[in-house]
């Protein structure tokens, strides 16, 4: 029975997702379980007892042990980009509401109530056994996955899997998920420009940025609109790309971030080889890669915030909705004014006449 007809006739059941996995070897798990209608998640969970094991996601014993692995790639996502960062997990920081992973290569915030289902999968391709360690939210989409590479300790990879096992490995058993809200904007109230506008000025760090937001209930292109050239401006949706180009031709160390509700995934460094492959554009480096799809890209906005020393300019892309799907800032050192070609990248992209762009809109 091909995806399609067990999709449209009934919820599949796990060893129907198996089937539909034999018949379909080449799809993207992601791709042929929304063609199931089910989470990823769930597609992974019908694998318990075929490959894959359920584990908790206990931050600290899971991030502890990962320190002990040695290199691996992570990789977060969200329904428009993808990260991935090859190198090993160093410096771990726990929290109650948010956790922090540090290092050169993987450097990443996490959200662990957004951690709810994992899973330690093995998969045979050929000769060799592809692992990962693959954690999901309430609602069945992935938060990071985390894969073995050639260089991974083994040993240590497998006792920290042992360790995490949960008790409960009856297969064929799925777990409860939850529809997702759609994400809507928080349109801002009447007399909110003049006190954002006073409130952006006085920050002295861009993270204060969020607690703005939050205090006056209004979403982040919203607060672009209200700011003010001096502090946001539109851009063409074809600057995304041309940053990344312009960047690896020009040798400027970027920030990339890319996240989703349980995790966000930064790169920090300089990039070389940008390509472009249908609606993807992307980027293929020893230690990073990114996967952007551009047909999603729908505002493009460049942002001035305070920061410690003057003020760190970001470039900021949103899809149709108005939720974040990347955000670029140059690298820079706490104490230390931003990189002036970073600046001047970032403020000669093409500007977007706003008039156009609300025409478009309309």
């Amino acid at each position: 029975m091909k995806a399609e007809q067990i999709a449209a006739e009934t919820r599949p059941v796990a060893a129907e997702i198996r089937q539909a996995r034999e018949q379909n070897p080449k799809m993207r798990e992601r791709d042929l379980a929304r063609l199931l209608g089910i989470s990823e998640a769930e597609f992974v969970a019908s694998h318990v007892g075929h490959g894959a094991r359920r584990i908790v996601a206990d931050f600290e014993v899971l991030f502890s042990g990962l320190q002990t692995v040695g290199e691996v790639m992570a990789l977060t996502r969200n329904e428009s980009a993808v990260h991935e960062k090859t190198g090993p997990f160093e410096k771990f920081v726990n929290g109650k509401r948010a956790a922090l992973m540090l290092g050169e290569q993987i450097d990443t915030r996490m959200f662990p109530a957004n951690w709810v289902h994992g899973y330690a999968v093995e998969k045979t391709d050929g000769k060799d056994v592809r692992r990962s360690l693959q954690f999901f939210d309430a609602h069945g989409d992935a938060v990071q996955k985390i894969h073995a590479r050639p260089a991974t300790d083994l040993a240590a990879w497998t006792a920290l899997v042992e360790t995490l096992l949960l008790d409960d490995q009856t297969p064929d058993i799925l777990p409860n998920v939850t529809d997702a809200e759609p994400f809507s904007r928080k349109l801002p109230s009447d007399g909110v420009q003049e006190i954002l506008r006073e409130r952006w000025q006085a920050m002295t760090d861009p993270h204060q940025f969020h607690g703005l937001l939050k205090d006056l209930d209004i979403d982040r292109v919203s607060a672009f609109e209200l700011a003010g050239e001096a502090w946001a401006w539109p851009l063409d949706r074809g600057s995304v790309p041309a940053l990344l180009r312009l960047a690896a031709s020009e040798g400027i160390p970027i920030m990339c971030f890319v996240g989703n509700r349980g995790c966000i995934q930064i790169h920090s460094g300089e990039i070389s080889t940008v390509m472009d492959k249908g609606p993807w554009i992307n980027v293929m480096d020893p230690s990073f890669d990114l996967h952007l799809r551009t047909d999603h890209i729908y505002e493009v906005w460049a942002v001035r915030k305070p920061a410690d020393v003057g003020h760190v300019t970001s470039i900021e892309a949103y899809d149709s909705d108005g939720q974040q799907i990347i955000q670029f800032f140059g690298v820079r050192g706490e104490g230390n004014r931003e990189r002036a070609d970073w600046r001047g990248l970032a403020e000669n992209l093409p500007k977007l006449d706003r008039a156009i762009q609300l025409g478009a809109a309309e």
